[in-house]
């Protein structure tokens, strides 16, 4: 049997396990069984799918499901009515966070006209289509950020800042 060729049979037997509502993987080993083929869950789907037995509804979150104004949900028949959705408490408004702030008027330079020693730290880009521009101000050295945004992306109680310098290597004698 070459890939992705049902016989007639096996696509009847498809139909049939479909409409008693058995799950995918179920409907590959009763067909394999039955048959001797070997068929993945992915082919029955796949398969399923090109008979028009799964008709896809598209939803704004895979895990809500929408109403129909009657009240009704877009539950496949064949298919039991299982939601995996999460608790109550998720669904409460975040606490605001509190965001670590720096004193800097940044410049808001393009990316194009960013210099070798402009400091990188991005603004903007949070909405679509707005642009990205950088902080712009001299750079600590060593470092993308300049001093304030530099301490900015660093952990709160990471110990003093590491300052880059040349790596001092010496060649000793092996004893």
């Amino acid at each position: 049997m070459e890939p992705g060729h049902w016989p007639s049979e096996h696509s009847d037997a498809l139909r049939d396990y479909f409409r008693r509502g058995m799950s995918y993987a179920e409907i590959g080993r009763q067909i394999n069984a039955r048959f001797g083929t070997a068929y993945t869950r992915n082919a029955v789907v796949g398969r399923a799918k090109r008979l028009g037995l799964i008709v896809p509804v598209r939803t704004a979150s895979p895990s809500i499901v929408p109403l129909l104004p009657s009240g009704a949900c877009l539950f496949l028949p064949h298919r039991p009515a299982l939601l995996n959705l999460p608790p109550k408490s998720a669904m409460k408004p975040a606490a605001q966070v509190k965001l670590r702030c720096v004193g800097v008027r940044p410049r808001l330079v393009p990316l194009v006209e960013l210099a070798g020693e402009d400091c990188r730290y991005p603004y903007g880009g949070d909405k679509d289509g707005e642009e990205i521009t950088f902080c712009g101000h001299p750079r600590e050295p060593g470092s993308s950020y300049c001093t304030p945004h530099a301490r900015l992306t660093r952990r709160a109680g990471a110990g003093s800042a590491r300052v880059a310098g040349p790596v001092v290597l010496r060649l000793v004698s092996a004893a």
